[in-house]
């Protein structure tokens, strides 16, 4: 069985100028040659070291993290598949790209159910480039913040409309 989904089209889970880029970028097209979720599993822990939405750097494109979270958008996880990548034991990384998926294409009336069990988890990790490092629970809670304040700031923006 599938992860249930907010139903919305792949191409517009992400803001557009990123997924423009994931999709045109050299890395996202070698990443066709992954069929498997253990494929894609094995190349989070071999490439991603950290979870930012931009390559750091001069060269601003798309990182392996998001070009890696867009191949999982494609192959559509079934729950099975999301409970292993959350429990993952190798790298905080795998599990932050499963949470990353959950927090841009799960359905909003599932999402507590998912994350509830890890919102005081305490591995550590850095998300970021910067190094700075933070407990797995604390980028957890981050991630329902913003999804929250986005919503918000929509429904705000919606009012004044009005």
């Amino acid at each position: 069985m599938e992860v249930q989904t907010c139903g919305k089209p792949i191409d517009s889970l992400l803001e557009k100028v990123l997924c423009m880029n994931i999709l045109s970028s050299d890395y996202f097209k070698e990443l066709y040659r992954l069929k498997t979720y253990h494929e894609v599993i094995d190349e989070i822990y071999n490439q991603v070291d950290h979870v930012e939405p931009w390559m750091t750097g001069n060269c601003r494109g798309p990182s392996t993290a998001f070009c890696l979270l867009y191949k999982f958008f494609t192959m559509k996880l079934t729950v099975k598949q999301m409970h292993g990548l959350l429990k993952h034991e190798d790298s905080p990384y795998i599990r932050a790209v499963g949470f990353l998926y959950l927090r841009y294409a799960a359905d909003p009336k599932t999402l507590w159910n998912w994350v509830e069990p890890y919102i005081k988890d305490e591995e550590e990790f850095s998300p970021g480039s910067n190094g700075r490092t933070t407990t797995m629970g604390v980028y957890v809670r981050d991630l329902l913040l913003g999804q929250i304040t986005v919503r918000l700031r929509s429904e705000y923006m919606f009012f004044l409309a009005l």
